[in-house]
């Protein structure tokens, strides 16, 4: 039943997830470190949602907080003990872990437990690009009061005595709210694992197939890495069917840290224009000088080094650098039940004061 992961999907995983990763979705080296991890543990194996039962149960693994938090740790035992607790807490045998999105490490984020447990990771996610809220990865659950979801969070440092473990039940909207509070006394970031449901339910509302979306992705990019920043971009968008919005310089960062979550604006300079984008964690929409919206989540937006050719992260954007603001439609992508709640959008909506669910939701209601 599927195929092993091996280092080459690791490497793939990362590059390829950092495109996906909006601006946010982990890190880079962080995702290299738990992937590369994974694969010595054991002998994680991608297996499509087809190979499951229906009542095969699937857990969703992730991290939860804020990419540019700096006093958080996660350790490869915490992403397991994350799941192991949950396990203990579920009546039914755990078959499967899955991504609730694609990132800088959030691809590969069940890897780990998946290697170290026996479990298979399945090729879909609750979001095919990364977002900030729980409830945007929830496979429609958000407003949900019919489903009691179990959610654990572990990390922490022991040392200053935010290491924490947590179990809770209810409604995914309390829960996800638990989480959040969680991450912010962890340090920022904190290992979690949530919603156990059946595979029939995952076949009917996560975004399938994309894990290996971010593989294939990867794969193209490190084909093209010797062969300069203009052509790895050029790959990018060839791949993803996606385009360049504008190429400038950096002219202001001002994203401030807030109980878990980066919030801001980004200015970038390109010809002629001004770019403002958006930021909850991730990139969330793109405006021009003039106020006109040009991307909005859950489109893919993406700031990419014009210089390397690999995405930068909010958290290392800096004034003076060289950036291209990628995009990709919502169109071209596969959309879970997740992004087509609109429950998910006003909570954002009101960090950001602008508005986000009459551009996402319209051409996904027609």
């Amino acid at each position: 039943m599927g195929r092993e992961l091996t280092i080459h999907d690791v490497e793939a995983a990362v590059r390829g997830g950092s495109v996906f990763a909006c601006g946010g979705g982990g890190w880079f080296d962080h995702g290299l470190e738990i992937g590369k991890a994974a694969i010595t543990v054991g002998k994680p194996k991608l297996v499509s949602i087809d190979e499951l039962p229906d009542d095969a149960i699937v857990v969703t693994t992730t991290a939860i907080g804020a990419p540019a938090g700096t006093n958080w740790q996660m350790l490869g035992k915490d992403y397991i003990k994350a799941v192991q607790l949950l396990q203990e807490n579920f009546a039914d045998q755990v078959v499967a872990v899955m991504t609730p999105q694609n990132g800088m490490s959030s691809t590969i984020n069940g890897w780990l437990p998946a290697a170290a447990l026996g479990l298979v990771v399945v090729d879909a996610t609750g979001d095919i690009r990364a977002h900030p809220t729980g409830k945007m990865g929830s496979l429609g659950l958000a407003s949900s009061l019919d489903y009691e979801t179990i959610q654990v969070v572990v990390g922490g440092k022991p040392e200053e005595g935010s290491y924490l473990e947590l179990v809770v039940k209810g409604t995914p909207a309390r829960t996800s709210d638990i989480l959040r509070k969680a991450a912010d006394l962890a340090g920022g970031f904190i290992a979690a694992a949530r919603h156990p449901l059946p595979a029939s339910y995952i076949k009917k509302h996560a975004a399938i197939g994309g894990v290996s979306k971010a593989i294939d992705l990867g794969k193209a990019i490190l084909a093209a890495e010797d062969q300069g920043s203009e052509i790895i971009l050029e790959t990018i968008c060839q791949e993803t069917h996606g385009a360049i919005l504008g190429q400038g310089i950096v002219k202001k960062v001002d994203v401030s840290y807030h109980q878990a979550f980066d919030i801001g604006t980004i200015t970038i300079e390109v010809e002629n224009d001004f770019l403002t984008i958006h930021v909850m964690n991730e990139h969330m929409a793109v405006e021009d000088a003039q106020g006109n919206r040009l991307a909005t989540f859950p489109d893919v937006i993406t700031t990419i080094s014009t210089n390397t050719g690999r995405p930068v992260s909010v958290g290392h954007l800096q004034e003076g650098d060289k950036i291209s603001v990628f995009h990709i439609s919502k169109e071209q992508l596969p959309l879970s039940s997740s992004v087509k709640d609109p429950s998910v959008y006003p909570e954002v909506e009101q960090v950001l004061g602008i508005q986000l669910s009459n551009h996402a939701l319209k051409s996904i209601r027609e």
